[in-house]
């Protein structure tokens, strides 16, 4: 199977880290094929930008000429997967929501350790509307920028070890989710840290709940939430290449 994972920032350094990764936890005879938006915000750090990204995304899918089996979107809490859901008839995968929904697998609570304090809001909206927020013991901000994440991984792993203790010891997570797709390839050196805690990635869990769904024969239903879009003008759609007929 062809496994789409789709970085919602145009960062090319940043999409070869989650493809990476996606790669390494793959399954035999998965084959990952990792891409970006042609325009759009370098990092996402806050609504503005995260419906730039969003439009980016589907503009993306839309002109995206290669078959695939199904789609992981590598933002975390980012908007936009419903569209996607509308647009594709193959599953789509969000690493927020993949993140949880494994974490609650683990553990009676998890917790999430994201960026900036000011996608702490973002990412608990994310969670309520999927149903997941219940179960969650909170969610912290490391102070990095996702930019950062990237410019010295040593000091990214001591800050988010030290932002996931707090998430522990302070609000009571057993297990912790890694909250952005720049986390990408930390999880092992995080749970080593945290003395075996679970700890989830969730672009690892995407992927492997793509491969599930994918072996399943399983897909999104378009019974009536995600139904195709209705035949109409989109003036000036795409943005980017020619747009190809939307079933």
């Amino acid at each position: 199977m062809r496994i789409l994972v789709l970085n919602p920032n145009t960062t090319a350094a940043m999409t070869a880290g989650i493809r990476d990764l996606a790669e390494a936890v793959a399954s035999p005879g998965t084959t990952i094929v990792a891409t970006e938006p042609l325009w759009g915000p370098e990092s996402i750090e806050g609504h503005f930008e995260g419906y730039l990204s969003a439009a980016a995304v589907l503009d993306r899918l839309t002109t995206f000429d290669e078959p695939f089996d199904a789609l992981v979107m590598a933002g975390f809490g980012e908007p936009g997967r419903e569209g996607a859901q509308e647009l594709l008839d193959v599953p789509v995968l969000d690493i927020a929501e993949s993140a949880a929904q494994m974490a609650m697998m683990l553990g009676h609570s998890y917790g999430v350790v994201t960026t900036l304090d000011r996608a702490v809001p973002q990412i608990r909206d994310r969670l309520l509307t999927a149903g997941l927020l219940a179960r969650c013991a909170g969610v912290r901000g490391t102070g990095l920028g996702v930019l950062e994440l990237e410019a010295d991984r040593e000091r990214t792993v001591e800050v988010i070890v030290a932002t996931a203790r707090e998430v522990v010891e302070r609000d009571g997570a057993e297990v912790i989710c890694l909250g952005c797709g720049g986390m990408a390839g930390l999880r092992e050196r995080v749970s080593k840290a945290l003395g075996g805690l679970p700890v989830v990635d969730g672009v690892a869990a995407a992927v492997k709940f793509a491969e599930a769904l994918v072996g399943l024969g399983l897909s999104t239903s378009k019974a009536r939430a995600f139904a195709p879009p209705r035949p109409k003008t989109i003036t000036g759609w795409p943005l980017s290449g020619r747009r190809p007929d939307i079933r």
